[in-house]
């Protein structure tokens, strides 16, 4: 029998399906640890502080995550960035990188079946007690309450970007302005740290320049609502719809 859970947490919600019961607890207690030290919103967080320019104690847990973001800013050309618009926010890595986090203590307790989300973004391992793959809905950025697509897999990562849920929230590292040309774009890779980071660059790139990139790296597919209503998608994204 499957355990489900649901946390409201880091601004957003977290819901859990395992195959058992162990390592949920931990997983929980450990988006709270990381809400309370990455967390933008909460002025004593060590990243609040440091986006301050106060004084903080070295700390190679926040050492590695601006490390992370440093690569993915490199891997997309400056489309993605720890700073985007001036102030310190690892954000961008931070979600996704929470969400792994649940998964590997799930594993670790023992899971070889479960799916974790965190604000619409989507880590699965193994498969559901159906013994069928775990299909996801991308969400409609235009039409609240519908899906634009269903996806299916295993082992597998979904993350969206987009301006339904927060409006025009995401900015183009070089202009500073916010993206446009998107009305979200979705991408599928293996682990949804990388990928939900990704999926902000792409974003930010736009249509062509975006789908582009995402052509070249091998492991990623994308699905992409245009704001006239017109999908597109990379080559490979086929294998993954369902329905």
């Amino acid at each position: 029998m499957s355990v489900r859970h649901v946390e409201h947490v880091m601004g957003t919600v977290f819901s859990i399906v395992a195959d058992v019961g162990d390592g949920v607890a931990e997983a929980v207690a450990r988006l709270h640890a990381i809400d309370a030290k990455f967390s933008t919103y909460r002025p004593e967080s060590a990243i609040s502080r440091m986006a301050r320019g106060e004084r903080v104690a070295f700390d190679a847990e926040v050492a590695e995550v601006l490390e992370r973001c440093a690569e993915v800013e490199a891997d997309t050309g400056g489309a993605f960035s720890a700073r985007p618009d001036g102030r310190l926010d690892p954000s961008g890595w931070v979600k996704g990188w929470a969400i792994e986090e649940v998964s590997r203590l799930l594993v670790a307790a023992g899971s070889r079946n479960h799916l974790v989300v965190g604000g619409g973004d989507v880590q699965a391992r193994g498969e559901p007690e159906t013994g069928r793959p775990w299909t996801v809905g991308i969400a409609d950025p235009l039409h609240h309450g519908r899906f634009a697509a269903l996806v299916s897999g295993r082992d597998f990562a979904v993350a969206t970007s987009g301006t339904a849920e927060r409006g025009d929230h995401i900015i183009d590292p070089a202009t500073g302005l916010a993206a446009a040309g998107f009305a979200s774009v979705t991408l599928i890779g293996e682990r949804i740290a990388r990928t939900d980071a990704y999926a902000t660059a792409v974003f930010a790139m736009g249509p062509d320049r975006g789908l582009e990139w995402v052509e070249k790296r091998q492991g990623l597919e994308a699905y992409a609502v245009l704001p006239g209503g017109q999908t597109v998608e990379t080559s490979g994204f086929a294998e993954y719809l369902t329905g």
